[in-house]
């Protein structure tokens, strides 16, 4: 029986100037402990940017979309706590989050950098699938996956979001994990060239939690 592939919440933003300590000290004394917390996430992870059009990116694995839309996790993003009332509010800038179904991963490791691609309409997923096959064969690089946005009921406006202003959204992405700055730099290179409709930048990991870490 093939076990369905996880849920990927995926977000890019920038923040607002000279914000950016009360950013860290709320994700890190607060927020990603808090979303570990719901019922079906398994994980994130947090970067900044290198290069790119985004400051961060962040992203969730959960064990499948329908976590979140589920009641629990509906009920914290309509319930913020006063510190994410002030940085939904005042420091998140430029907010990208979709809810996402991950489609394909290539690779046992997750890296140091990630390389994202970011598409406004739905790219040829055969040639997404087919740029992974080609870069994990690569020892440079540790792995490759392929984020789709899901389409499913329930995704209301929430609290959290009518703070930010309203979310953009993506269609697809494209990640690669490697494991040193310059290769991601490369392979940033390489993806804007295959794909010059995506938007690409290129990330280092800040921290990572598991559901194992609480």
């Amino acid at each position: 029986m093939r076990v369905p592939e996880p849920g990927i919440l995926s977000i890019w933003h920038n923040c607002r100037a000279g914000r950016e300590a009360e950013l860290d000290a709320w994700f890190q004394g607060e927020h990603l402990v808090e979303r570990l917390a719901v019922p079906g996430f398994r994980y994130g992870r947090r970067h900044k940017a290198i290069s790119g059009s985004a400051g961060f990116f962040n992203f969730y694995v959960v064990d499948g979309p329908e976590a979140l839309v589920s009641t629990p996790y509906l009920d914290r993003l309509d319930n913020p706590t006063p510190m994410t009332r002030t940085i939904m509010s005042e420091v998140f800038l430029d907010m990208s989050r979709t809810l996402c179904r991950r489609t394909l991963r290539r690779g046992a490791f997750r890296g140091a950098f990630a390389v994202t691609a970011r598409f406004g309409i739905v790219p040829e997923m055969d040639a997404l699938s087919a740029e992974i096959e080609a870069l994990v064969k690569d020892p440079r690089v540790a792995a490759g996956e392929i984020w789709s946005a899901a389409e499913l009921a329930g995704q209301p406006v929430s609290q959290e979001e009518k703070l930010r202003g309203g979310d953009k959204k993506i269609k697809a992405a494209l990640m690669i994990d490697t494991l040193h700055q310059a290769d991601a730099e490369e392979v940033a290179g390489q993806l804007a060239q295959s794909f010059g409709q995506a938007d690409v930048g290129v990330f280092r990991v800040l921290c990572e939690i598991g559901r194992g870490d609480l």
